[in-house]
């Protein structure tokens, strides 16, 4: 993992305050718990993207502006070569002892006035995975790279090998992970219309 990992909870809180907005008002305008704001803020608890959502709803900002370094208007190119070195982004799964079921690697970190957040994200073994089901506006596509997938959408659960990809709105709980005891690299764009 990169020495340089994004410090998401330092980024939501400086954008919280440079608003002039308590943890509190964030807590009633994204429906989470002020424990959940405060331990995000502070980087207690990695968020999965639902409430990371939720938070950027309620601070009036695009999720990626969690991620960004810099804007720019024209295309945004993303070498291989620097994505390894670029930030990272860990997220739990929701489990009280997991705390980096995810890392993700944004791919266009740098876009301005982007909808669509492009990432290609390390899906880290679990023994006994224990996950918190979530729901938010758009959509999301995901294809596997490599290694075994498994996502619940809604009552069902659908396992995605090598090759294989889904596209589903994310307004039905979902959660992705690894199958039982795998590791994963999945390509995974979320859309959030704004």
């Amino acid at each position: 993992m990169s020495e340089h990992r994004t410090i998401v909870g330092l980024k939501i809180k400086g954008i919280r305050e440079s608003k002039n907005l308590s943890i509190e008002e964030v807590s009633q305008r994204s429906g989470l718990s002020i424990e959940q704001v405060n331990s995000i803020e502070t980087d207690e608890q990695l968020p999965s993207l639902g409430p990371l959502i939720k938070i950027a709803r309620a601070l009036g900002v695009r999720l990626g502006t969690f991620m960004d370094d810099n804007d720019a208007l024209g295309p945004v190119v993303c070498r291989a070569e620097e994505r390894e070195s670029k930030s990272s982004i860990s997220f739990s799964n929701g489990a009280t002892d997991a705390r980096k079921h995810m890392e993700y690697h944004p791919l266009a970190q740098q876009k301005a006035g982007r909808h669509m957040e492009p990432f290609i994200i390390d899906i880290n073994p679990e023994k006994s995975p224990e996950f918190q089901l979530s729901a938010h506006e758009g959509e999301e596509f995901i294809y596997v790279m490599q290694g075994e997938v498994e996502i619940v959408y809604g009552k069902e659960t659908y396992n995605l090998k090598e090759g294989d990809s889904i596209f589903y709105d994310s307004i039905v709980n979902h959660h992705v992970h690894g199958a039982p005891g795998k590791s994963a690299k999945i390509l995974a764009v979320v859309y959030i219309p704004f």
